[in-house]
């Protein structure tokens, strides 16, 4: 099928602001909260999905970067990276419902953590620690990490993990490889070779499937996970950077922070069906400490992505300090939400917090 260019207008910008139809029709159909962190003001917003307010604004560590929510909703999970002065070491526990901060996990030596994947019911998730090159098995609950696994490989960023957690695959930025590291013996399996910058990574639903960004050749590599054979290798936008799938499988959504899109994918045709254009008000000078703001001068840099159903898709745009909302079935752009400064890390919770009025 023919790629569609979709572009935004930037009247959307004022949606989340403006009762509209398309608002009114969102807010009925639409439950739960947007957890946003954000890089610049070291906090994290809940966002009610209904109608793109921010609910409550909450504190985290130096450096927010990605986000991880229980998968009963109850909790989320944000790993405090550090900046170029403070290597982070912990990670921040907030609880949706009372809208606080729970608990802080000091991780200890392992600084620099990153991607995160909870464990399904239980109270534990894998997380990456940049700066050993190791993946962590954290014990949320008791706030201790319980097993650490040495991945071998430097610039270790993201996790993904199959759906019966037997394998962990831990995608190198700086090889291109991704380790395989079997959950059970905490021991190394493989290192596939992806491509040049290899970063985000995510399980097809059904487990059958490995998909990796490689952000520096602008491509994504489909693996199978029992066999660790390339299926597939997939032309995307401009560093693709984050990769999500629908809860059917049935769409997978890259964001290109360089091209300033999301392709969306037909998982099983491995076909790109649409990018849609992120066109939104950029800042108007050059700010340094915004991430990759010299490199990407004319792009909103969509990175953090969360899709909670098979309609709807979220992004956040670090340069323009917005999420997108998107719909994936008709490739459109419905609404903006404002944010804090450099969003990026984005997840979400069927949860709305209760807060006294």
């Amino acid at each position: 099928m023919k790629n569609f260019i979709i572009f935004a207008s930037f009247a959307l910008l004022f949606i989340s602001c403006k009762s509209s139809p398309e608002n009114d029709k969102n807010s009925n159909i639409l439950g739960g909260t947007l957890i946003v962190s954000h890089k610049t003001d070291n906090t994290i917003h809940l966002i009610s999905r209904a109608t793109g307010e921010t609910l409550k604004v909450l504190n985290t560590g130096v450096e927010p970067h990605e986000v991880e929510v229980s998968d009963d909703g109850r909790f989320a999970v944000v790993c405090n990276y550090g900046n170029r002065e403070i290597a982070g070491n912990t990670l921040s526990v907030f609880d949706i419902e009372k809208a606080s901060l729970l608990k802080t996990i000091d991780l200890g030596e392992h600084t620099r953590p990153h991607g995160m994947q909870w464990i399904k019911g239980s109270q534990k998730m894998l997380v990456t620690a940049e700066s050993t090159n190791n993946l962590l098995l954290v014990d949320v609950e008791k706030g201790i990490i319980e097993r650490t696994m040495n991945t071998d490989q430097p610039v270790s960023h993201m996790v993904a993990a199959n759906v019966d957690y037997s394998k962990a695959f831990v995608p190198s930025i700086r090889t291109g490889n991704v380790t395989v590291i079997d959950l059970s013996t905490d021991s190394i399996i493989a290192q596939v070779y992806s491509g040049e910058g290899a970063e985000g990574a995510a399980v097809s639903p059904n487990g059958d499937e490995l998909w990796v960004t490689n952000r520096a050749e602008n491509t994504i590599s489909v693996f199978n996970t029992k066999t660790l054979a390339l299926i597939s290798k997939i032309d995307c936008g401009d560093f693709p950077i984050r990769i999500k799938f629908s809860p059917n499988g049935s769409r997978v959504l890259v964001s290109n922070a360089q091209s300033a899109e999301v392709a969306i994918i037909d998982a099983s045709q491995k076909e790109v069906l649409a990018k849609v254009k992120l066109t939104v008000p950029l800042p108007t000078e050059t700010e340094e400490d915004r991430f990759f703001a010299n490199e990407f001068k004319n792009s909103s840099i969509p990175i953090g992505l969360v899709v909670p159903d098979n309609q709807w898709a979220y992004v956040a745009n670090t340069n323009a300090d917005l999420v997108s909302e998107i719909n994936i079935n008709t490739f459109e752009i419905t609404r903006h939400f404002k944010t804090g400064k450099q969003p990026d890390g984005t997840g979400f919770s069927p949860l709305v917090p209760k807060i006294a009025e």
